[in-house]
């Protein structure tokens, strides 16, 4: 059905405002640009303006393939048209310098075609003749340019017999064909900037993963990066690593890295607390026992060395070890064997110990307690693991990890303050990571309000902790009384503190350790621990 532009010149609305359509298209135009940065959308509108305000009818945008053809060749294919089938615009592809669209491609120059029929490079591939009106019919094609270089063709059917000038219509095309350079320019940039933008957010997350969370381990201070890139270095290997730090400082987490970053990530990892373990009982557990080995063994178990096999086994405070087990220890990781306890059979195993400890190893060689042997075997490749105090920088990130998943654990919503914050990097956490994470989930189960400030932490903090925070004259406020005892690692007080605060109260232990600040039981742990030096 032919457009009402393409109707003869001499019926009586051929007399239009030519002037007040060519403005009506550009405000309709510009002002969907302003609403939207979608090309699609303008060009459809664009396309739509032009055939029913101006008469110039199957508008087409031709821009040009991204990739060139099989046989090296560029084309280029209409994307966007008004007034055409899908099977007309699915016709129009056209190669490089073919017909009248690929000329104004391949030179960068406007094609004025007067009439079509008269035309041989016309190559009525979109439109056959018999679909135009019968009039003699122009068509006009301009180029489209980004950056200087001709990226598409701007082309539309055009009456020749009307009362509008051709040149009108030339100077609105190549206005609406620098338009569409435009908007095709910042398409352009939008997806390239998108994409920058994607690849910096994949990196970053790459780099938070890597060097914030990398294996559970939160932080991106200087020492905790030079703890993993020290354990990444080993890692592959299949050497003894041993984890030394304070107690608390995350030494069970390091050696599941090591696990994770081995190619035995995904063999088992067995996890030994050698200080929490009977000595009655550690032979059996590390290496196992055989039916009627002892009262009570009922059958045959595998011990923590056969359960880590091809895996990894380790074990905590390998210092508190029985010196009695020490030797077949490090017979078994000598020679990759065990005997179960009451077997004579051999049993091989294949396992990467990670050992950790808090204590002075070399100390504890010289006194006797620790096999000088056992502790070379050992001593293979030590990892230092840095307290908290020692990464400040880290505890933010860590009490924001821990009040997170306390919220979860017990269905809160409690979270901490800037101030709040401020007043945990400040504190020197004797406990480690161990005793921040408990702080936190004390704070999230007995905190009265749901955001918790500075004022409010003091109450759960360690009393030495309260007493630096206030006032030096005056009581402790009743509402401030402390809720939890001080935290106080086992080297907190001196053997010879110990012993006085024992003469000063006659050898009556209950006293010396609350003229200490202790309870008994930490009291007496820490006299024998003297008392074996």
């Amino acid at each position: 059905m032919p457009s009402p532009a393409d109707l003869p010149a001499d019926r009586p609305d051929a007399a239009t405002d030519w002037r007040g359509q060519e403005l009506l298209l550009m405000r309709q135009v510009m002002a969907l640009v302003g609403r939207s940065l979608a090309p699609a959308d303008v060009f459809h509108e664009m396309l739509h303006l032009m055939s029913e305000l101006l008469g110039l009818n199957r508008g087409r945008l031709v821009l040009v393939d991204d990739d060139p053809a099989p046989d090296g060749t560029r084309q280029a294919a209409i994307r966007h048209a008004y007034g055409l089938t899908a099977a007309e615009r699915a016709r129009g592809r056209y190669r490089w310098g073919e017909g009248v669209t690929g000329r104004v491609l391949s030179s960068g120059l406007p094609a004025i075609v007067q009439d079509v029929d008269a035309e041989p490079l016309f190559l009525f591939r979109s439109v056959r003749r018999a679909q135009l009106p019968p009039q003699t019919v122009a068509f006009i094609a301009l180029p489209v340019a980004v950056r200087g270089a001709t990226v598409g063709v701007l082309a539309c059917h055009r009456i020749r017999s009307r009362q509008r000038h051709l040149n009108d219509d030339l100077a609105l095309l190549r206005i609406l064909a620098t338009l569409a350079g435009q908007l095709l320019e910042l398409e352009q940039l939008v997806a390239e900037q998108t994409r920058q933008l994607q690849a910096r957010n994949a990196a970053l997350e790459r780099a938070l993963d890597s060097a914030a969370a990398r294996y559970g381990l939160i932080g991106r201070s200087p020492p905790l990066l030079q703890a993993l890139a020290e354990l990444e270095r080993v890692s592959q290997s299949q050497a003894t690593v041993l984890l030394l730090g304070e107690s608390g400082s995350g030494k069970e987490l390091f050696a599941r890295a090591v696990h994770l970053a081995s190619p035995r990530r995904d063999q088992p990892f067995i996890k030994v607390n050698c200080a929490a373990i009977p000595e009655s009982l550690f032979e059996s557990e590390l290496f196992g026992h055989e039916r009627g080995a002892f009262t009570g063994a009922a059958g045959a178990r595998a011990g923590w060395f056969e359960q880590a096999h091809q895996g990894t086994l380790f074990l905590d405070e390998i210092g508190e070890l029985p010196l009695a087990l020490q030797s077949k220890l490090l017979r078994t990781l000598q020679e990759g064997t065990l005997v179960r306890l009451g077997g004579s059979r051999e049993v091989r195993v294949d396992v990467r110990l990670v050992a950790a400890t808090h204590r002075d190893l070399a100390r504890d060689v010289q006194a006797g307690r620790f096999r000088q042997d056992l502790y070379y075997r050992l001593n293979v490749v030590p990892i230092r693991l840095p307290s908290l105090r020692e990464r400040r920088e880290d505890i933010r990130a860590i009490a924001l990890h821990f009040v997170s998943r306390a919220n979860q654990a017990h269905q809160r919503n409690v979270h901490l303050a800037a101030d709040a914050l401020a007043a945990l990097e400040a504190h020197d956490w004797p406990g480690n990571i161990r005793e921040l994470g408990n702080l936190i989930e004390r704070v999230v189960l007995l905190a009265e309000d749901p955001l918790v400030g500075a004022a409010a932490l003091r109450r759960f903090m360690p009393e030495h902790e309260r007493a630096a925070a206030r006032p030096a004259s005056g009581p402790l406020p009743a509402s401030e009384a402390p809720l939890v005892r001080e935290y106080q690692s086992a080297q907190s007080h001196s053997v010879q503190a110990l012993r006085d605060a024992l003469a000063r109260h006659q050898g009556n232990q209950t006293r010396a350790a609350q003229s200490l600040g202790l309870t008994l039981r930490q009291f007496s742990y820490r006299l024998r621990k003297a008392q074996l030096r």
